[in-house]
């Protein structure tokens, strides 16, 4: 089943965000590999696909996961999490209707 991953940032978390990004980056291509990652990317917090210095403002990862409890495992190991770019992080299950 795939499960969405909405990870919310903490205030001014830009310098962060490009300190732990290889690694949160390498997790995410791990998932691609493994061929459970339907979509990836941030939040900018402006109206811009390049926000510059306004950062950005969270992230959604919907990927395929065994169960709730492994996708939950899987948000909590997070470099973003754990190096405090995420303030928190909400998962919830995920049914993709569209595209078929």
């Amino acid at each position: 089943m795939f499960y969405a991953i909405t990870g919310h940032d903490t205030a001014n978390s830009l310098e962060n965000r490009q300190t732990h990004r290889p690694a949160h980056l390498a997790r995410l291509q791990a998932l691609q590999t493994e061929g459970r990652l339907l979509l990836a990317g941030p939040f900018p917090a402006i109206d811009a696909n390049d926000p510059g210095p306004a950062g950005f403002s969270g992230s959604l990862i919907v990927a395929e996961f065994t169960d709730l409890a492994a996708a939950q495992a899987w948000a909590d190991a997070d470099p973003y999490l754990i190096g405090g770019v995420y303030a928190h992080v909400d998962v919830r299950p995920f049914k993709k209707v569209l595209p078929a």
